[in-house]
């Protein structure tokens, strides 16, 4: 695999590829060279989508997930600087949010401000039981601009985002759970063994019918609802001439478990 500045790739079980934040000597901090980074393997994702069936992003070490962006590179920019380097941190967010495999984020610690949008970006997400999170944007003067005003929302509902976002303060994991922006709290020592079992789970599933779920889901969260049944169909005709489909409905009739390849 390739190797990168701020991230470690690898492959820990099959169909499942692990993004690890890499920066733990600065709460792993989103840079400028994470962002490229970050870009370069989520593109590469979304242009070889059968190498990977599910992606689980985490932070290195047990301190942070992602203290949000690196404000000490941050010093001193000019404007134009400052919005060059935004650029490149939209263009990151987006191609994770694009990811055409799904994505667990494992919020291994503080997730914070930018950190906080990563999280939001990927499908759903698993913690560990100290994580805390929190939209502090407003308290530099500046707001989410990594799709949280819209993810947040969506996730949590209008009202109590507001109330995150225009008050800058923390919040717990349980609190986080209980607003259902959150799908599993774990020991901080079980959160990786959860994730990567979910990740096994859905890596086993037929790979092009998780791609077609998720767009499902995405696209159709923005239709009104016959447009979006009318949007499923779409996608559900697109799998009955896939091999996966024979593969699954043989495997149930010869009692055996399906051996799915993406085709």
């Amino acid at each position: 695999m390739t190797s990168y500045e701020t991230l470690a790739v690898e492959r820990p079980q099959p169909g499942t590829t692990l993004v690890t934040l890499n920066r733990p000597e600065v709460a792993n901090a989103l840079n400028t060279q994470m962002a490229l980074d970050l870009h370069a393997v989520f593109d590469g994702f979304a242009t070889a989508p059968n190498r990977q069936r599910c992606v689980v992003l985490t932070g290195a070490g047990s301190r942070a997930f992602c203290a949000g962006a690196d404000l000490k590179e941050r010093h001193g920019m000019t404007d134009a600087q400052w919005q060059d380097q935004h650029l490149a941190f939209e263009r990151a967010i987006r191609v994770i949010m694009q990811c055409p495999a799904p994505v667990i984020a494992a919020v291994n610690g503080a997730a914070f401000a930018g950190g906080l949008e990563i999280a939001l970006a990927a499908d759903f997400i698993y913690a560990a039981d100290h994580a805390r999170f929190a939209m502090t944007e407003v308290t530099l003067g500046i707001m989410p601009g990594l799709g949280g005003t819209q993810t947040l929302s969506r996730t949590v509902g209008p009202r109590r985002a507001k109330e995150i976002m225009l008050s800058g303060r923390p919040f717990t994991v349980q609190q986080a759970y209980a607003w259902r922006m959150v799908n599993c709290v774990c020991s901080a020592d079980d959160l990786m063994t959860h994730a990567l079992e979910m990740a096994a789970a859905i890596a086993a599933n037929a790979p092009i019918s998780s791609r077609q779920i998720k767009r499902s889901v995405d696209h159709g969260l923005n239709m009104d609802l016959a447009s979006g049944m009318t949007f499923e169909i779409e996608a559900y005709n697109r799998l009955v001439s896939t091999e996966d489909r024979r593969e699954g409905i043989r495997a149930f009739n010869e009692k055996r478990k399906p051996v799915f390849q993406g085709h």
